[in-house]
């Protein structure tokens, strides 16, 4: 008999992400991640599926985390991210066996290995400060009680903490006698590094604008390796990265935009063409976004791969957002672009086959967690290759959501899902609680999403929509919310609701509860703010207060004006009016607020300006810290401390539900 899905089954629960083929088409590594028997952190190693023999075997082992494969230009050897000791270091293992060997030596950490096309040198990333350098003998010590001096707005980053003037700089190693060489120093970050075909440049991204604290572009460049000069493709008013090159080197594609809705503006497929000297924007027209814009809570470490060529130069392969789903679209040098693989499914990553008649995606549905399936491209037939997530899918009552979709106050079409309760029986009645995502510019999809079966699993019927400022739905959709917080936003989830009680007769209406995290706490503060139809509310990582926020997020001086669009002191008055926490008077409905004390981006005085002003008005409100955690706890946080979020917010709607 199957079990109901409950909180602590997160432990059970595999993420399959990052494919990549082998160059002559016979393997595909991966990675693999699962939270450890000790429920403190995570285990991922790499895994090697064997297309000839159809197995797939374990290529690391133990407690240490492996992870970015990537497979030499001759196959014969794959380079991987793994700590084994005290920092994260580049490993390789040959492919006809025998223990990986670390191919260099420092104290600082090297991530994001990248081969030479001549399989002689990576170039990877490490982060320093201008004082670090990477033949010290041992990193410096850092005293927790030295005062730290600010100069710079970008001083602490969320999950990271304070930078204390790291930036990731670009490192090439030589494989052959592991020596280092740091090829950037800017005090910016460096990323999405990739050799030019020849192997005589790199290209990356970076910000070298001259007030990059407020200028916040990131551009493409390429460094030759020959002279150190340093060149720029795009044109300093755009958010760039995922570069790949053509075969012939001709054209460069990444994926990006200009900034024209600030970060609400759909990321698009470009061009740079190295004979033309001539940048394209080849989706211009299209209504879709090219990055992975899924929430969710089970895919630890997916990796979106950069535009994938074909042999011919004639176009490449890029990842898509698309309507609830995420595929695989096909682009042009032209601009032609459709999708060769569209279906009811949230793909995390895909590697092409070097025939390219096949494609490995890691990719889950509704129903079953990430897993690998090999597409025919021709046939367009997709075969689940991995079963890491079988018994777990077989042992346990997993719901199917029903797609729904209804008009707006406007007549905006809206779309999202039903969830019905796990125990579902004829002539119940049951309560309905609202999911809100984050971002705001960020979208539910087709995906299995632990949070919402654990809920259903206790009697609940859950009802998730992508309003306006969701992605997937357009250019016009996505910037909707901009400006307007609180106003079509809430009228689209409300409208979700009327819309569910109308239709399934089997909602209680007298029992409904809201909850969400980061945008989601900041709709559920203001949902509960306007309106007493909620008997229960859990509100995440949220925003409160946009006055103080402007000053506290890692990102608040300027996201502030972006989504708002007013200046804390140019329209102060304005910003309080988009505050929940002006209206907390109005708050009838039981409050949960769960907030992580290491948060940057909604820092957790947030949470205690709301509850304190609660709390001092005699209303139902409950505090729950989480130290040490982020603004990411419920999707990649402590594994104890996303178990318990998930009971907290489960025990408090059966509390008052």
């Amino acid at each position: 008999m199957k079990k109901l899905i409950a909180a602590e089954d997160l432990v059970q629960l595999i993420s399959v992400t990052d494919p990549n083929y082998s160059p002559d088409g016979t393997k595909v590594a991966y990675v693999q991640t699962k939270i450890n028997e000790k429920k403190d952190s995570y285990n991922s190693h790499i895994i090697v599926y064997d297309t000839n023999q159809g197995q797939s075997y374990a290529w690391t082992h133990g407690k240490e985390k492996s992870h970015s494969p990537k497979w030499s230009p001759d196959g014969k050897k794959l380079a991987f991210v793994s700590k084994r000791d005290e920092t994260s270091s580049i490993y390789v293992l040959r492919t006809d066996g025998g223990e990986a060997k670390k191919v260099a030596e420092t104290p600082y950490d090297l991530t994001q290995p990248v081969w030479a096309p001549d399989g002689k040198s990576i170039v990877c990333s490490a982060k320093l400060t201008n004082k670090e350098s990477l033949d010290d003998e041992k990193k410096a010590e850092i005293d927790s009680y030295e005062p730290l001096e600010i100069e710079s707005l970008q001083y602490k980053a969320d999950g990271v903490g304070f930078t204390r003037g790291k930036y990731s700089q670009l490192v090439l190693i030589d494989f052959a006698t592991g020596a280092l060489q740091q090829l950037t120093d800017h005090e910016t970050n460096h990323s999405s590094h990739v050799f030019t075909p020849d192997g005589q440049a790199i290209a990356f991204t970076a910000n070298y604008s001259e007030d990059k604290e407020l200028n916040y572009v990131y551009d493409i460049h390429l460094l030759s390796l020959d002279d150190k000069k340093i060149r720029r493709l795009t044109n300093e008013n755009g958010m760039f990265s995922s570069v790949s090159f053509s075969n012939d080197g001709r054209y460069a594609a990444f994926l990006g935009h200009e900034k024209e809705f600030k970060n609400a503006t759909l990321t698009k497929a470009w061009i740079y063409d190295f004979h033309e000297e001539k940048l394209s924007c080849l989706t211009e027209s299209l209504e879709v976004i090219f990055e992975d814009a899924v929430v969710g809570d089970t895919v630890f470490g997916a990796v979106s791969p950069d535009p994938i060529w074909t042999k011919d130069n004639k176009g490449f392969y890029a990842l898509a957002t698309d309507q609830g789903n995420t595929a695989i679209y096909y682009i042009s040098i032209e601009g032609h672009a459709y999708p060769v693989r569209l279906e009811k499914e949230h793909i995390n990553g895909f590697s092409l086959h070097p025939e390219e008649h096949m494609a490995i995606i890691s990719s889950a549905t509704p129903s079953w967690p990430s897993e690998l399936y090999e597409l025919n491209l021709e046939t367009k037939e997709a075969k689940r290759i991995t079963d890491v997530n079988e018994s777990f899918v077989n042992e346990h009552i997993i719901i199917e959501p029903e797609e729904i979709e209804f008009e707006s106050y406007d007549g905006m079409t809206i779309h999202g899902w039903l969830l019905k309760p796990a125990e579902y029986e004829e002539g119940k009645k049951y309560p309905l609680i609202l999911e809100v995502h984050g971002g705001p510019h960020a979208m539910y999809a087709n995906a299995y999403f632990h949070e919402f079966q654990v809920l259903a699993a206790k009697g609940n019927a859950v009802v998730f929509v992508n309003p306006r400022g969701s992605h997937g739905y357009g250019q016009a959709y996505v910037d909707g919310v901009r400006g307007d917080y609180g106003g079509g936003d809430y009228e689209d989830v409300m409208k979700a609701v009327d819309y569910v009680l109308g239709s399934y007769q089997f909602l209680d209406e007298t029992r409904l509860g809201v909850t969400g995290g980061s945008y989601g706490g900041f709709m559920t503060n203001w949902i509960v703010g306007q309106t007493n139809r909620f008997k229960a509310a859990v509100t995440q990582r949220s925003i409160s207060n946009w006055l103080s926020f402007y000053g506290v997020s890692d990102i608040g001086y300027f996201f502030t004006d972006w989504q708002l669009g007013y200046d804390l002191f140019e329209n102060p008055t304005k910003l309080w009016e988009f505050s929940p926490l002006k209206y907390a008077e109005n708050i009838s409905t039981p409050l949960l607020i769960l907030h992580g004390e290491r948060d940057d981006r909604c820092p957790v005085e947030q949470a205690e300006q709301l509850f304190v002003a609660l709390k001092k008005m005699k209303k139902n409100v409950k505090f729950v810290r989480f130290p040490n955690a982020a603004h990411n706890l419920s999707r990649s946080g402590h594994p104890e401390q996303r178990i318990k979020r998930l009971n907290y917010i489960s025990g408090w709607f059966e509390d008052y539900l």
